[in-house]
């Protein structure tokens, strides 16, 4: 067999690696002689990935229910991904910000035009059925969200509206007692911490606080005013990021208000999510005006925030 030059430049190459290293290069080779080629199941562990469904009644919808939420977690686990390079890069530029928002913007675009598989995929009847097998566990918790919801602003925007300017001056621990989304997570009877939130906070508590620290002088608002400061041309990046925070702050918890709508709306009365969480007042932007980015709105279109989506909701468009 003859050797190319390519292939002996890739030996001497390799043999240099593992000098350097103090390794015996034909140990190595001899690994990859005796090695199983890979094949695409084991590469991505298939087997384990499908064996990851466990429902808890025999509800054939059910499964539905738990794939999609588990495709969701995959997706902010992405969009994590994203955040954690754009937040660490020790010399970030415009072009790389605008480049990972893309990604991140396209994963959420794939989530929200996905969320017809829960409001139009299952029998109203099965999920109202099988969900009380659930409690108290709720999408509320997933902690991946709240991360992402930490790298992309200041901790103060993800405090209730009510109390921001209160709290403005305030430490991250003191700020994380007001997180808008522990207002959504009350008993609709006695305002009291429903058991959903309970577990949240002992589970997370101390890993958003930490992260709320570690961000709040690198959070995607606090880098565009960097990079402003620095007369950066941030045209692209601005409107990215208007992109994200209507992704993020309208779109995603209005797909899931439409689903709450189809499914847990009954009159005279509604019924309370899994965890008790009051989702008719939790849910609907125009009620949180949960905004990442208030330099990049005008004032109408931050007093508009959500309403025409909400009332294209209620009307059944």
């Amino acid at each position: 067999m003859h050797i190319t030059p390519e292939i002996e430049d890739r030996i001497k190459r390799l043999q240099e690696k593992y000098e350097a290293m103090g390794q015996d290069m034909a140990s190595y080779l001899d690994g990859l002689l005796y090695a199983d080629f890979l094949t695409y199941w084991d590469y991505i562990h298939l087997d384990t990935l499908l064996s990851l469904q466990s429902p808890k009644t025999p509800f054939p919808d059910e499964e539905i229910f738990i794939i999609y939420h588990q495709i969701t977690e995959l997706y902010f686990k992405l969009v994590l991904h994203e955040c954690k390079q754009i937040v660490n890069h020790e010399a970030l530029t415009v072009e790389f910000f605008v480049a990972r928002l893309k990604r991140i913007n396209n994963y959420f675009d794939a989530l929200t035009h996905s969320f017809s598989i829960m409001v139009d995929g299952m029998e109203k009847e099965q999920f109202l059925k099988f969900r009380m097998s659930l409690l108290p566990a709720s999408g509320f918790q997933s902690g991946q969200y709240r991360m992402i919801e930490i790298y992309a602003t200041d901790f103060i925007n993800l405090v209730a509206k009510d109390k921001r300017e209160e709290l403005r001056a305030a430490s991250i621990e003191e700020q994380f007692e007001y997180i808008y989304w522990k207002f959504g997570a009350t008993e609709l009877s006695t305002g009291k911490k429903t058991l959903t939130l309970r577990q949240f906070e002992k589970k997370y508590a101390k890993v958003f606080i930490d992260l709320g620290k570690y961000c709040a002088n690198r959070n995607f608002n606090t880098l565009l005013a960097v990079l402003k400061n620095n007369r950066a041309d941030t045209t692209g990046l601005e409107a990215e990021l208007r992109r994200f925070d209507v992704q993020v702050n309208v779109n995603w918890p209005l797909v899931h208000y439409k689903s709450a709508v189809r499914y847990l709306h009954r009159e005279p009365e509604e019924i309370k999510a899994t965890g008790g969480t009051n989702w008719q007042k939790y849910l609907p932007p125009r009620f949180q005006k949960r905004i990442f980015y208030p330099s990049v709105w005008n004032p109408d279109q931050i007093e508009e925030w959500g309403k025409s989506w909400v009332e294209n909701v209620l009307n059944g468009n």
